[in-house]
């Protein structure tokens, strides 16, 4: 049977709420969506031209369209979910889950016991988890054991068993880690009450047995055993200190899943805290590599359902830094302020130091994906055609009027290119002229660079506001390279970003990498610039001292400083040294011009 035209299985699709596959022409799943309106949704595929260029080339390889109608939006977000893990379509965000969480485990059996272990399997047992550190299981574990004796052995503690003496008491007990259920010296309904209080702490709720610590202790305080009672202390101060690590927020807010996200050109950083009686009782970021520029209520929606499917999360609310669409059985709050919003901030800056801890471990394991992040980054945020891979700065230095110079210094995928640095020396310029001297520079360097056919940049940037650039683009006009080489100016005071024929500056995030490297560039242009001026500026003051000299020339002046290092410590020379340096007669003069007296 032949396959209908495209246009004929749009104008045939529903427009219920449901799940939409596209298959290429090998009949392989290409990408699965969810939508309210199926026929709404698949349609804007093909009648918008889109900016990415992963979603033009997603769009020619469709040639089939499958969908599947559900009752409910909830019912579509779990099926695109299911959909995408089973087939992992090529344009489809996949959350990579390459490991296997520990949880904890309390057995179903008499005597139960309790322990860490990776593997799930139903048999009426209760798992807590999945911890997404395995430290933190560790601790939990360590503190439960300090704190209940219970049994680590995998005996079968029947009635039956116990009854006729089958076990006999090990190690375990004579070290006091546990009460010896086995012979009967500890009752099941006892043993039970430290199952429920274990099952409290791992919930986040310590209430109960903080409170049983504290009788307990006044107990023994009061019967005068102070060494039990002391016992007990160390066991409410391990427990309290325990509680002080993890609860964060105010005890009110319960059973309440955290979500957020923050994202950057390739790339989105999740973060899930789940929340009980005010503890931080998981925790878990994950990196998420974008495949059709998905925008970040995208990503974020796909990592909350497929967390709380992954965690097995029954929390009936979560919190959210911006609207989702989760369907109708989910209470979504946004909050606005007090303890609410600062576990949304918590869980964000979770992100954020994730999303860091990235970076720097890219920059040293794959330098090529950082810079192409980079470069992606300042081509958006300077509203750029292409990457800047090749950016030079320009700088002028003149103090006072005099010696005016200019530097030029040169960056090649985000870092300095030292080598290609250029100084110069200002030459059609009288006087401190900052517009002139930059149109100057500007047209020397390119005018240069176009004779010897080498590169131009993608981005220049002239240290200055509308004055400066307006020079620039004066030279850039004149050699013909306007509008074929992008052009910024940034002004110092408030780190304004200006463009050629806009009034209005744009302002960039203060932590924003680019805002970062184009000040770099521009305080590098500054640096190289003041130091050539400086070097520029004291050999001048050296030299037009000794010129001052009557019948001394360059020559001997340039030999005196080799000798002597500077005009002070020739002024400072005895008459025999300058004659060794340089002759009788000359020795005299300079010697009498500073010793008339």
């Amino acid at each position: 049977m032949s396959i209908p035209s495209l246009e004929l299985q749009i104008k045939t699709l529903p427009k219920e709420p449901g799940v939409y596959q596209y298959f290429d022409k090998n009949d392989v799943i290409i990408y699965v969506g969810k939508a309210k309106n199926l026929k709404k949704r698949v349609a804007s595929y093909f009648n918008k031209n889109h900016d990415n260029g992963k979603t033009r080339v997603l769009v020619k390889k469709i040639v089939r369209i499958k969908h599947i109608v559900v009752n409910t939006e909830t019912d579509a977000l779990l099926l695109e979910n299911n959909l995408i893990k089973k087939y992992k379509p090529r344009y489809n965000v996949l959350l990579k889950d390459d490991k296997s969480y520990p949880w904890l485990c309390i057995k179903k059996e008499r005597f139960p016991r309790v322990f860490m272990t990776r593997r799930v399997i139903k048999d009426g047992s209760e798992y807590y988890g999945p911890y997404t550190s395995i430290r933190t299981v560790r601790v939990l574990l360590d503190l439960i054991k300090e704190l209940y004796p219970l049994r680590t052995c995998n005996y079968d503690l029947s009635h039956q068993n116990i009854n006729e003496g089958k076990y006999k008491v090990c190690l375990e007990y004579h070290l006091k880690n546990c009460k010896g259920p086995c012979e009967a010296l500890q009752t099941e309904a006892n043993y039970n009450e430290s199952i429920k209080e274990i099952r409290n702490i791992i919930k986040g709720n310590f209430k109960e047995s903080l409170e049983k610590f504290n009788r307990m202790m006044l107990n023994f305080a009061e019967n005068m055993e102070f060494e039990e009672a002391q016992k007990i202390k160390e066991k409410l101060d391990l427990l309290s200190n325990y509680q002080s690590k993890s609860t964060i927020i105010n005890p009110s807010i319960n059973n309440v899943d955290v979500f957020s996200i923050i994202s950057d050109e390739t790339h989105g950083y999740a973060n899930f805290l789940k929340i009980s009686n005010g503890s931080i009782i998981q925790s878990h970021t994950t990196e998420i590599k974008k495949k059709l520029d998905e925008t970040d209520k995208e990503l974020l929606e796909l990592f909350i359902v497929e967390i709380r499917q992954r965690f097995e999360s029954q929390s009936p609310e979560i919190y959210v830094p911006f609207k989702v669409d989760l369907g109708e059985n989910l209470k979504v709050t946004i909050p606005k302020l007090g303890d609410k919003k600062r576990i949304v901030e918590l869980s964000q800056r979770n992100a954020k130091y994730y999303r860091q801890e990235q970076f720097k471990q890219v920059q040293i394991v794959d330098p090529e994906r950082h810079t192409k992040r980079i470069m992606a980054q300042m081509k958006k945020d300077l509203r750029l055609s292409v990457e800047p891979r090749h950016i030079e700065c320009f700088d002028n230095s003149n103090i006072q009027g005099t010696n005016p110079v200019a530097a030029c210094v040169v960056f090649r995928d985000g870092k300095p290119s030292k080598k290609e640095y250029r100084h110069y020396n200002i030459k059609t310029v009288v006087g401190p002229d900052d517009f002139g001297s930059m149109e100057e520079v500007v047209f020397r360097r390119y005018k240069r660079l176009l004779e010897e056919d080498k590169p131009l940049p993608q981005l220049i940037i002239v240290d200055g506001g509308k004055g400066q650039l307006s020079s620039a683009l004066k030279s850039l006009e004149v050699l013909g390279l306007r509008g074929k080489i992008a052009i910024i100016g940034i002004a110092k005071r408030l780190e304004e970003i200006y463009y050629p024929d806009d009034p209005i500056p744009l302002y960039l995030d203060k932590k924003s990498e680019t805002l970062k490297i184009t000040q770099y560039l521009r305080n590098e242009a500054h640096r190289f610039g003041i130091t050539f001026h400086r070097n520029k500026r004291s050999k001048s003051a050296i030299k037009s001292e000794l010129e001052q000299i009557p019948d001394i020339g360059k020559q001997t002046i340039t030999t005196l400083l080799r000798k002597f290092k500077s005009a002070k410590r020739v002024k400072e020379a005895s008459l025999e040294d300058l004659k060794t340096t340089i002759g009788n007669s000359r020795a005299l003069k300079v010697y009498n011009y500073y010793h008339k007296q």
